[in-house]
């Protein structure tokens, strides 16, 4: 066996030419031995050697003179010499210190047996794995095969770096373009392991080995880059090496895969040589080793692991680069007690305390709590959250310090394996510190993964009962494998871009590797993260070039949809938005609830509306660690909340407007192109325009929030429409009290500052009321006098009132933000004021919003940080006011967030409309199965007319029940028309078809045709979109024909199901026509269902049209 460097007795000098050797050290004889007869000439070789290394030596002692003689010569002072100087001894101690580390353990490696025999008497923590522990199994077969194998190994590795690492190298960066591996062995000493253990996996289909692998090699890698020479020489490397076999499977080789990570970060000491020789000096050494090691970690310590398919088209390869963890441990670091004190004053005669803050790490994954000054006994009550892969293993190490402005002082550490948490569930307890004085308490919580949605709710409501710092506690987990891309648009010159992701979910960014120069690049790469509400969060994907300044695509998901796939995961392509037509990215999405299945944890009782959290209830709150404070229940609004209304405004029409348009220089008078603004309450509309028109009718309806301060004005004005400078056409004013006390103001104003002209406005005060009763009559009867040029009108008026805040998250853990909180309904917004450095915020402001379908509609709140972005947000869905006691909600809410909650109140008022002008009756028809001759009404009473809007609702109620007409052999269609006057117009909405007649083996493609009779032309006819096979379609369509009122009570409209009969045919197969008593149907204003009847029935001849018979009695009239 060669014997190492560190055998036997010390070299001489001469051994090591590199040691200066002293002159004055050594016996006279060994300066000069003179021979007599040679006239005092140095007697043999021997003497010139000697008397060369003296000059050597003397030579090396000058050179360290001349840094102090320029020092000298340029001025600088002695503290420069002695920096250098300093600087000089630490590289040389720990150069020292690094020699004898790895002579020691090469020495270990060579004569382990008989060293471990000889000192038993070693500490635990010194002796080799397979004394240790008796489950550790020396392998001296496998050491005797990797020794074989290390020479070629060394020839692979020459070629990978030499052809591979190399011009990856050059071409990252344009100054390494003359970068070469000059040497690269790997040396005679190879990698030794040092015991192997075996462990039961955790399925069938996969064996775990734990290898403790110990490196003390003479590796050379040389490097040269500019003429500069960089070294790699002697290295030391100690781990533990986890190596999984799965999955087994029935043939050769019966594994298909090795997967291979460090469990723990190992240990890693390197000496450098040449130019690198500069990363001994201290602190330096430290730090490369350290950057050395995160490289290592980024790819083979968990969660990263290295895995090598043995067989080809291997299932789920993402799954075993990065399976799914095995669990999430939510660590409560609560306090500590007994710590040592570290702090000294006057040279240490009066001892202070300790600045403890305590480093809470696992595998890659590392916390630091806040600093708690002058404190033995410290109180953190903080919670981190981390992600446990492999059961055994993997330990909890918690390190307590005192801060210090130089060096912070070590206090103790503990460390505990995760199997034990996951063995007791919920684990509470002391742990004594080592290495020093004190214990820490920590509270320890196994999360289970569950691949359902069946228990989130129940999770979230537990999760928003529990207080936690610094982020809320989570309640799933979402693991994104990022595959590959597919056709990414070009840079600019059609360059090929290098592409980068970045995956993004609220304020947590992670961005994938950068792929050189393709449009189509293979990522495959695993990221992870924690949600607190995955029903209201979004997952962000930007697929970037590496300058991060183009965007090559972009995909926004939101995670609720993850909730509904199948075991919670998605698979498969996205399409990117803003980005080529064809790109595309390939991703897998796996989403597990997190939940604590302990017998030691209450769960509260999930409250009846979502979403809220009962602060008054007794439910047990465990592992909560901060308590919220007593605060009010309800807000206390000021007496003018909630007393708004909304003020209707129709403008319909205008008279004798004055014609301001000239052609010809003046000499031919054109007319004018007419519009109104309006102003109240601090907004103001505008009209469409009206083209060369004098008598202009716009019929549009505007609404505005008004209060009932006095001294309010409508403003209207009347302009006509200019390429330049619009014309004044007149104006006229209307007083809000006026209006408000009168409910409801028909008139024509007379334009003021004009010769000529007049307006017609028609303007209604609309009072919320706090009942749900008649909002489905409001929607019916606004669907009805909805004119084409406005926007949909309100239905219900909601207004809120922002109390305050409370619990808010901190910035940066300490600093308390400057909140402020931001209301939106649709388009609308309003914004409270800011309130400065405090996490309880009093507001006291409202807000109110005009609610189109109070069904579909939801408030959303976020309260935000000026500068701190987001801090919570709520979504209350106006549905749940609906059922609310007098349609309000008034209580405390938690954010989604799960940290911080809002008071408000949120109420909501129905805007019935007493004088919108409808006048209607309603009736229904309907057969019955057995005889198409007998056709009871729904309600009796003969037809009427009525002018009562209480009446009309009431009717429009019963005829919108779709379950009062039971359906006939041939089916139903359901049809509102009527008459609008004010737009002159017939209208007609096909709403839908219910249980329609199958003639063949698949159901037909059905769509309405309607026809105003006695006109059989292309001008009156109208027809819906085909529903693709079905016997229920949903259409919902609206049709008008223009024709005044006496003309259209002449008309008659032929209504027929129909469905196209084949493919690459123009024949359509009738389902069926409207049928009503004695052949006709007379229909009246509401939504009623009609009944589908046969042609060829009896008493009924083929093609003779079942018509719809329009009289006085039917109509709409908006007219007053």
């Amino acid at each position: 066996m060669e014997r190492s460097p560190g055998e036997g007795p010390s070299p001489s000098p001469m051994d090591q030419p590199s040691a200066p050797s002293d002159p004055t050290d050594q016996p006279p004889a060994a300066h000069a031995k003179l021979d007599p007869g040679s006239g005092g000439q140095p007697a043999g070789p021997g003497a010139a050697g000697e008397a060369l290394a003296v000059l050597t030596s003397f030579g090396r002692r000058l050179l360290v003179l001349i840094p102090v003689y320029l020092a000298g010569a340029v001025g600088l002072s002695v503290g420069f010499v002695l920096f250098g100087l300093a600087l000089y001894l630490g590289w040389r101690r720990v150069r020292d210190e690094k020699e004898r580390s790895l002579r020691a353990a090469r020495q270990l490696l060579d004569d382990e047996e008989q060293l471990t025999a000889k000192t038993l008497y070693m500490s635990h923590r010194e002796l080799p794995a397979w004394v240790s522990f008796p489950d550790v199994e020396k392998a001296e077969w496998l050491n005797k095969i990797v020794a074989q194998v290390w020479p070629f190994l060394g020839q692979y590795m020459e070629k990978l770096l030499a052809e591979t690492v190399a011009p990856a190298v050059r071409g990252s960066n344009p100054h390494l373009q003359t970068f070469t591996f000059t040497r690269v062995e790997l040396g005679e000493k190879p990698l030794r392991i040092i015991g192997v253990k075996v462990h039961p996996g955790q399925r069938k289909e996969q064996i775990l080995l734990d290898l403790n692998i110990s490196y003390v090699g003479d590796v050379q890698i040389d490097v040269e880059v500019k003429k500069y020479f960089c070294k790699v020489g002697k290295t030391k490397l100690h781990g533990v090496l986890r190596v999984i076999l799965e999955p087994l499977i029935g043939d050769l080789p019966i594994v298909g895969a090795v997967s291979m990570f460090f469990i723990r970060r190992p240990t890693l000491d390197i000496n450098w040589t040449g130019m690198t020789n500069l990363l001994d000096i201290p602190g330096l050494s430290s730090l490369s080793d350290t950057m050395i090691m995160d490289s290592i970690a980024a790819f083979l310590v968990l969660p990263n692991r290295l895995l090598v398919p043995l067989v080809p088209d291997l299932q789920d390869v993402a799954q075993l680069r990065s399976p799914l963890p095995r669990g999430i441990i939510r660590i409560h670091l609560l306090a500590a007690r007994g710590l040592s004190s570290k702090d000294k004053y006057v040279k240490g005669l009066i001892e202070g305390k300790s600045d403890p803050y305590a480093l809470v790490r696992l595998g890659t994954q590392t916390f630091c709590s806040r600093v708690i000054d002058e404190e033995l006994n410290p109180q953190w009550g903080e919670t981190y959250e981390v992600m446990v892969h492999e059961v055994p293993g993997q330990e909890i190490e918690v390190e307590v310090f005192d801060k210090d402005p130089d060096k912070d002082d070590f206090l103790g550490r503990m460390k505990l394996d995760v199997g034990k948490v996951l063995q007791a569930g919920v684990l509470d307890d002391w742990f004594p510190l080592q290495g020093g004085q004190g214990q820490v308490h920590l509270r320890l919580e196994w999360l289970s993964l569950l691949s359902d949605a069946e228990k989130l709710e129940q999770v979230l409501q537990w999760n928003r009962g529990v207080s936690s710092r610094p982020e809320p506690p989570s309640a799933a987990i979402l693991v994104v494998y990022l595959d590959r891309a597919q056709d990414l648009p070009l840079k600019k010159g059609n360059k090929e871009p290098n592409p980068m992701v970045q995956l993004s979910i609220q304020d947590v960014t992670q961005e994938s590797k950068a792929v050189y120069s393709t449009n189509c690049p293979v990522w495959e790469e695993a990221f992870r993260f924690f949600l607190q509400d995955p029903q209201s969060q979004e997952l962000d994907v930007q697929v970037k070039d590496d300058s991060r300044a183009l965007t090559l695509g972009a995909l926004t998901l939101p995670l609720a949809r993850l909730l509904t796939a199948p075991e919670l995961t998605l698979d498969q392509w996205f399409q990117l938005s803003s980005s080529g037509p064809n790109s595309r990215l390939y991703i897998k999405l796996v989403m597990r609830i997190l939940y604590l299945d302990s017998s030691e944890i209450c769960f509260p009782t999930v409250p009846g509306s979502p979403g809220a959290w009962d602060v008054d209830s007794e439910s047990p709150q465990r592992g909560s660690s901060v308590d919220a404070p007593p605060r009010p229940c309800h807000t206390t609004p000021d007496s003018q909340f909630g007393t708004e209304h909304v003020l209707r405004i129709h403008v319909l029409e205008a008279q004798d407007l004055i014609a301001k348009d000239r052609f010809l220089g003046g000499l031919v008078k054109g007319k004018s192109d007419p519009y109104v603004k309006l102003k109240l309450a601090g907004r103001s509309f505008r009209s469409h325009v009206v083209r060369e028109d004098l008598n202009p009718r716009w019929n549009e309806v505007f609404e505005v929030i008004v209060t009932s301060v006095p001294g309010q004005e409508l403003e209207v004005e009347v302009f006509d429409k200019d390429l330049d400078k619009d014309d004044f056409l007149g104006r006229c004013k209307v007083s809000l009290t006026t209006v408000l006390n009168s409910g409801f103001l028909d008139e024509w104003l007379t334009l003021e500052d004009v010769p000529s002209g007049r307006l017609h406005l028609r303007l209604e005060r609309l009072t919320p009321r706090p009942t749900a009763a008649e909002l489905e009559e409001v929607l019916q009867v606004n669907s009805l006098i909805q004119t084409q040029k406005s926007a949909e009108l309100a239905a219900a008026l909601l207004s809120v009132y922002m109390e305050r805040a409370e619990d808010l998250p901190l910035r940066k853990g300490t600093k308390p933000p400057n909140p402020y909180a931001t209301l939106t309904v649709g388009d609308t917004s309003h914004k409270t004021k800011t309130v400065s450095q405090t996490s309880a915020p009093v507001w006291d402001e409202s807000a109110s919003f005009l609610i189109r379908k109070p069904h579909i509609e939801s408030l959303e709140l976020q309260v935000r940080g000026e500068g701190t972005g987001l801090l919570g947000s709520l979504s209350l869905p106006l549905s749940e006011l609906l059922v609310a006691d007098q349609l309000c909600l008034d209580r405390w809410f938690t954010l989604s967030s799960g940290q911080g909650q809002v008071l408000l109140r949120a109420q909501l008022g129905i805007l019935v409309s007493q004088h919108s002008g409808v006048e209607a009756h309603s009736h229904s028809y309907s057969h019955s199965s057995s005889s198409l001759s007998e056709e009871p009404e729904l309600w009796g009473g003969p037809p009427h007319i009525t002018s009562s809007a209480p009446e009309l609702r009431q009717r429009l109620t019963h005829v919108d029940s779709p379950l009062e007409a039971p359906a006939g052999p041939l089916g139903q269609v359901k049809l509102t028309v009527w008459y609008y006057s004010e737009e002159r117009k017939l209208v007609s909405i096909v709403h839908g078809c219910r249980a329609l007649r199958q003639n063949g083996r698949d159901p037909p493609d059905p769509y309405v045709s309607l026809l105003l009779l006695p006109d059989k032309n292309r001008g009156t006819k109208r027809k819906t979109s085909q529903k693709k096979r079905t016997l229920s379609p949903e259409f919902n369509e609206r049709f008008e024909w223009e024709l005044p009122l006496d003309e259209a009570l002449r008309r008659k409209l032929d209504v027929s199901v129909k469905s196209n009969s084949s493919f690459m045919s123009r024949e359509r197969e009738l389902l069926g026509k409207v049928r009503g008593q004695d052949g006709r149907a007379e229909v009246r204003a509401g939504s009623c269902w009609y009944q589908g009847y046969s042609p060829c029935e009896e008493g009924s001849t083929p093609g003779d049209p079942l018509e719809v018979t329009l009289s006085p009695l039917q109509w709409f009239a908006t007219s007053m």
